[in-house]
Formats: C-alpha cells, sequence, structure tokens
C-alpha cells in the first residue's frame, strides 16, 4: 500500500485516506467493512468504470453524467471525512 504523504509528514488524514484499503476489502469480498472504511468506494468504482466506458464506447456522450458523478462522489468523500473526523 502507498503511504499517504499528508498524513505521513503532517500527521493529518487526506479526504483520501483509506481508499486504497477500501478497494482490496471489496476485491476480497468485504464489502460492509469497505464501505465503513472509505464510504465513497462503490460511487468511485462505479465512477472510473464509466469513465473507462467513454474512452471505449465513443458512440455515447458521458460528459453530463461523470459530472455528475464528480459531485456525487466529492459531497460523499467530505460528509465521510467531516462524520470520521467529529
Amino acid at each position: 500500500m502507498l503511504t499517504c504523504p499528508s498524513k505521513k509528514y503532517l500527521g493529518v488524514e487526506c479526504l483520501g485516506c483509506g481508499a486504497q484499503r477500501a478497494v482490496v476489502l471489496v476485491f476480497e469480498g468485504k464489502f460492509s467493512e469497505a464501505f465503513q472504511m472509505y464510504p465513497a468506494v462503490y460511487t468511485l468504482l462505479l465512477f472510473f468504470f464509466t469513465l473507462g466506458l467513454s474512452f471505449i464506447d465513443k458512440k455515447r456522450k458521458y460528459g453530463r453524467v461523470l459530472m455528475m458523478m464528480i459531485v456525487v462522489n466529492l459531497m460523499i468523500i467530505v460528509l465521510g471525512y467531516l462524520y470520521k473526523h467529529h
């Protein structure tokens, strides 16, 4: 696992801390633990799947969908971070 520079050098978790471990937990089949580790794990995986699909499927336009997914992911990430640290 890559170490978070923010946590390593500043002692403060960043908004992405826990995402790597959560993805590993998803692939291990530990879905509930993955969500508890990083609540945005599933929406981020869906985002990256859709982003990859947008490069393969040039017939459809994914811009608006991807933008909506970015906004939703940012909201989940920020709310999860605030919940975890307050």
